[in-house]
Order: C-alpha cells, then structure tokens, then sequence
C-alpha cells in the first residue's frame, strides 16, 4: 500500500493584508485572515478524506516571526484538534529559527500530541518505511543552499527518503544561496516538498512547489490547493494530486480597449459571472479612449465594484483620446473650460515629463467624468 501525506506550506497566518482597502461597509482584511487560519481544517480534512494521516508544512506557518499569543494558541488549538493527523512543521523565512525563537519556544510548549516540530536537520520517522529529512531555516536570508545538507543525511535502507524544505530553486547559476533543482538526485530522495513560493509548480518529477493553500496576491491565478503524495516504493516516482483548498480567487483581468469601443460593455464581459463575494479582482486597462468612454469605464467599474470580496480598477497604461466636443461636455466656457483647457495642454505637453502628462490627462478624465454624473 501507498504512503500518502499532504504537502502544503506558506499558510502566513496571521498576516494583516493592510495593502487591501478596508471599504467603510465591508470587513475583508478580517475575511481574509480569518480563510488563512479556517485552511488548517481543510488541510486535515483533506488527509482523511484521501487516507493520509500526516500534513507536512514546508515553512511560512506564520506570516512574521512575532505573531500574536492568540493567533499562534488558535493555530495550535486547531491542529490539535485534528487528532487523527499528525501534522510537521518547519520553519520557514518569515518564522526562522533566528527572528523566531520565541515563537517557537511558544509552539514546542503548547504544541499538541499530534503535532511534530522540525527544528533540528534530522531525519525522523513518519511511519513504518517512510523518513522525512528536514532542512528549516535558521536565517530569513539565507547565504547557502538549505538543501546541500540532505545529501549527508543517513537512512536505512529500504526506506522512503522524503526532504523537506524552503526556499527558491536556482537555475544552475553558480549562486549558491538557492535550491539544487536536481537535489532528488544528489540525496537520492523520493520526494522534495518545496514551501517559499506561493503557486503550484512542479520543478521536476520528484521536486515539487505546493503553492499557498489560501492565495494572498494577485498572481497565480487560481484557488490555492494543497498535493496529495502518494509513494508506492523506494526509487517509485511519486503519484500527486492537487486538492483545492482556498477560498479565495485573486484575478488578475487585462482589459485591453480600442477608441470609441463599448467599454463599458468590455468590463462587465471581463468580469466572473458568479461567485464574486469570494473574488478578489483587478482590472488593468490599457489602450485608448475617449473622455466619454472612460467615464463610462469608471461608472461601470463603480456599480460592479460591491458584488466582489475587493475590486481595483488601474488605468495607468490607458491613453486618453481627446476631441473638442468632449471638452464642450464640460463647459463652453468659464472657469471650468480653462481648467479642462489647461489640464489638456499639460496633457499634450512636450515640456512635461510623462508622468505628469499622466497625471494631468487622468485629472481631465476624471473632471471630465464629475460633469458628466452631475448632469444625470
């Protein structure tokens, strides 16, 4: 029979998310801290549902090397309250041994039966055939390949040889201070569960990246999920499956316009049709519109925007066309054409540099969109 275990790594709970706006009528920083520390029991649920009785955490199970009493205690609670998984933890960059100690002087106190702290490199027994070799991290920058140490390490023979660490993998430079991409060869193990980066990639076939269980940032462009390993035999290459386990999709949406297209109707195409409490979206446009068709971008983007978990909409690379009419739009004459005629000649303006060009086109834009609501 097959050994199997769940990889995760890089839960980061306890972080803060003070890079998202807090809207006055919504609370989604405390949703999203509150989705890291629910993951540990999806993680367990996880094992049970597919035979696994262990969870191996590849570093990053907090997000600093401070967390609160509360967040640590509650973490713990959980995980032991999963008392049919044994779960091992390794330090990682944000939690190393180092800037850590204390907290970790606090899991291996509290730290229930069940859990198995990783603070030393050497091998331990996970069941009957099966050793894990773990590599923490005793520094957040390292200076050496934190996986260099495996190849010294001794088994039995027979057994499987399960590394564990955090970190990037190099590729092949002379760097020194990254991950041997080919380090299942060198150890001879049967599998390398990699934390450090926060999407799923598998380097090789033996060497894999979990991802984040619960993704944080707009960048991989899924839910997290955690891999299920199964190892038939020594020198067997490892089964993976991915389970999904996060509760948030973090989107990235490129929105690329024409002059005088409907952009309005182009957004809400863009935009996910259903479960958007639990999205996270931004909209990157990029082209060019007219004046009217960007106050219609701003208004759509404006109604769509409470339908989601967070919403941006970032028009830096959006070139604006300008016509005479539109500036008419705004007033024919007086105080407020000046200002628009002025905002447009710094908009078109040699002299300026192309930032404050930006600048000047989006307060036009924007004036522009102002006029326009006033008027409805």
């Amino acid at each position: 029979m097959a050994f199997c275990f769940i990889h995760t790594s890089d839960l980061h709970i306890g972080r803060k998310f003070a890079n998202i706006p807090q809207p006055a009528d919504g609370n989604i920083r405390g949703r999203l801290m509150e989705a890291r520390h629910a993951v540990l029991g999806k993680l367990a649920q996880a094992a049970r549902s597919n035979g696994a009785a262990h969870v191996v955490l590849a570093g990053d199970t907090f997000d600093t090397a401070t967390p609160s009493a509360s967040v640590v205690r509650q973490a713990l609670a959980a995980m032991g309250e999963a008392a049919d998984v044994t779960w091992w933890l390794l330090p990682g960059n944000h939690d190393n041994l180092r800037d850590a100690e204390p907290l970790w002087d606090m899991i291996a106190r509290d730290a229930p039966s069940n859990l198995h702290l990783l603070t030393d490199p050497q091998p331990r027994a996970m069941a009957a055939g099966a050793m894990l070799l773990p590599c923490p991290v005793a520094y957040r920058a390292a200076a050496s390949d934190p996986t260099d140490i495996l190849r010294e390490m001794q088994t039995p023979d027979g057994m499987l040889r399960i590394g564990l660490a955090h970190g990037g993998v190099t590729d092949f430079t002379d760097s020194g201070d990254a991950i041997a991409p080919d380090r299942d060869q060198s150890a001879r193990l049967d599998y390398l569960a990699l934390g450090d980066w926060h999407g799923r990639l598998a380097v090789s076939e033996r060497v894999h990246y979990c991802g984040s269980p619960e993704q944080d940032r707009f960048k991989h462009g899924r839910r997290g999920v955690c891999l299920l390993v199964s190892l038939e035999a020594p020198g067997v290459p490892p089964r993976i499956d991915e389970i999904e386990t996060g509760s948030f999709h973090w989107t990235d949406i490129p929105l690329a316009l024409t002059a005088r297209q409907d952009a309005a109707a182009a957004l809400r195409a863009a935009l996910p049709a259903s479960g958007r409490r639990d999205v996270l979206v931004r909209v990157t446009a990029s082209g060019w519109l007219g004046l009217p068709e960007q106050a219609a971008l701003r208004e759509t983007a404006a109604r769509e925007a409470p339908d989601f978990a967070h919403f941006e909409l970032v028009t830096d690379a959006l070139g604006t066309l300008y016509d005479a009419a539109d500036l008419d739009e705004i007033d024919r004459g007086g105080a407020l054409r000046m200002a628009a005629n002025d905002l447009l000649a710094e908009a078109q303006s040699g002299d300026l540099s192309q930032a404050d060009r930006d600048i000047a086109g989006d307060a036009l834009a924007r004036l522009h969109a102002y006029i326009r609501e006033a008027s409805e």
